[in-house]
């Protein structure tokens, strides 16, 4: 599964996103509020050293103005400190200021304001600084109006905002990354189902089960149900057709019989040569029945949960077998087979193979015919060799052609390795010819492996049905 089409990295890289969304509109609305509260601290700050200052002012005999006692604060005495006063005697008295200003002056804008009414704003300052400004109209016993302002340096503020946004930033960092974790494990917790599902899913396809069991969220288990009830009505055809095939052909085995008894009987009239070809049409159509029942039934075979053989049972009585056919020509048939090696495929369809096989090279064969087998992952691998004149590289594809004969002067079809190829294919296995260790022809074949620890399943045989012997 690929990481963009992964559901569970979706969710996480959503999470994600809407985490840092959320933390860096967060860190920013924080930030800004913040911020406010800065100004607003350093305004009242202004406010209580404008009161101070007022408080200060005095008017001289000779009209002028004058500062009764210098500001508590010792920055207002030192030039450049960030904080400042200045009072505009508004064309009367002249202009104050601390001496922090040094020579230079606060550029009071030329708004007007009311009368006891407190107003700042921002403005340039000495040394490129940019102030914050609180000033004030006041009315002096004297009946004299006089301008009063205190300024603070903004970079008062923003020094402890950045400070913040520092701490802000690895905290909101590190929240992120808790919140991005507890993401990533709700999104396990919340696919453990699924993964559940799948490893049910995959039961199912080993044979180690026929139908998806468990308990599972509402969200899931109307899926798993759908599921089980797609399997048992596709098990229900399979089984439908299987029956319907093998009615076929019992029923064809009574005109079959019927026309062997014909050709025997024009045998003993004397018919030979017309009795040899109603025979061979005969064998041709019992081998083509046959070769579509073991096509039904491995397809059948193939979606049923649990069905299983030993390897072993099916390879020794075929080693019996053949060695009682070929009794009179010395023939040496070994086979090396694991107890334990088990075919994930029904026991017939494992004789079809293994015996079209071992048959062929049994009539190939000099003298010696070797089958061993072995496990090899999910598979069993059998390779079967001969000490045969064996086939050339160029031929081999076409030895597993329907109806092909290798050389007339065998007995034979030409249908045992074509039926074969399908049903290895059927069982999604592998079948090749290569060189044999023994100078004639090697078969490498292989096929599904079932577990030892996996139940097996008996399949009921089917009432016939129609009619027929």
């Amino acid at each position: 599964m690929t990481r963009a089409r992964s559901l569970r990295h979706r969710l996480v890289l959503g999470a994600a996103a809407w985490i840092v969304v959320a933390l860096v509109a967060g860190a920013l609305v924080i930030t800004e509020l913040f911020r406010g509260h800065l100004e607003r601290q350093v305004y009242a700050d202004l406010g209580h050293h404008l009161d101070q200052l007022i408080a200060g002012l005095e008017v001289g005999p000779d009209g002028t103005l004058g500062l009764a006692r210098q500001l508590s604060d010792p920055r207002f005495r030192k030039p450049y400190s960030g904080l400042y006063w200045q009072v505009d005697g508004m064309q009367q008295g002249g202009i104050l200021r601390s001496r922090s200003l040094w020579d230079d002056m606060l550029g009071l804008p030329p708004d007007e304001i009311e009368r006891d009414q407190a107003h700042h704003h921002t403005l340039s300052g000495p040394a490129d600084q940019s102030l914050l400004v609180l000033e004030r109209t006041v009315t002096l016993p004297s009946a004299q109006a006089v301008r009063v302002a205190v300024a603070a340096d903004a970079a008062q503020v923003e020094g402890v905002l950045t400070a913040f946004g520092r701490i802000l930033a690895v905290s909101f960092a590190a929240l992120g990354l808790g919140l991005l974790a507890a993401a990533g494990v709700q999104v396990v917790l919340a696919l453990r189902p699924l993964n559940a599902l799948r490893r049910r899913l995959a039961e199912v396809r080993d044979g180690r089960s026929a139908r998806l069991a468990g308990d599972f969220p509402g969200e899931v288990q109307p899926l798993v149900d759908d599921l089980n009830a797609l399997m048992e009505h596709d098990a229900a055809l399979v089984e439908r057709a299987r029956v319907q095939a093998g009615n076929l052909a019992h029923g064809l085995k009574t005109p079959l019989a019927i026309l062997a008894n014909e050709a025997d009987a024009l045998d003993r009239k004397g018919a030979h040569e017309q009795a040899a070809v109603l025979r061979e049409q005969v064998m041709r159509m019992q081998r083509m029945i046959d070769y579509q029942l073991a096509q039904a039934r491995a397809a059948a075979a193939r979606e049923v949960p649990g069905i299983r053989c030993r390897l072993g049972e099916c390879v020794d009585g075929l080693r019996r077998a053949l060695e009682r056919l070929h009794a009179g020509r010395g023939l040496l048939i070994e086979t090396d087979v694991p107890d334990a090696l088990l075919f994930r495929g029904e026991r017939e369809d494992c004789e079809e193979i293994l015996g079209n096989l071992l048959d062929n090279a049994c009539k190939w064969a000099r003298s010696r015919v070797r089958l061993t087998a072995d496990s090899e992952g999910d598979e069993v691998r059998v390779l079967i060799d001969d000490d045969g004149p064996g086939i050339d590289a160029a031929a081999r594809a076409a030895a597993f052609e329907r109806g092909r004969r290798m050389d007339e002067a065998v007995p034979g079809s030409g249908l045992g390795l074509a039926i074969v190829r399908d049903l290895v294919e059927l069982y999604r296995g592998r079948i090749a010819l290569a060189d044999s260790p023994l100078g004639g022809l090697r078969v490498d074949l292989r096929l599904p492996a079932a577990r030892a620890t996996e139940p097996a399943v008996v399949k009921p045989q089917p009432a016939r049905q129609g009619g027929g012997p």
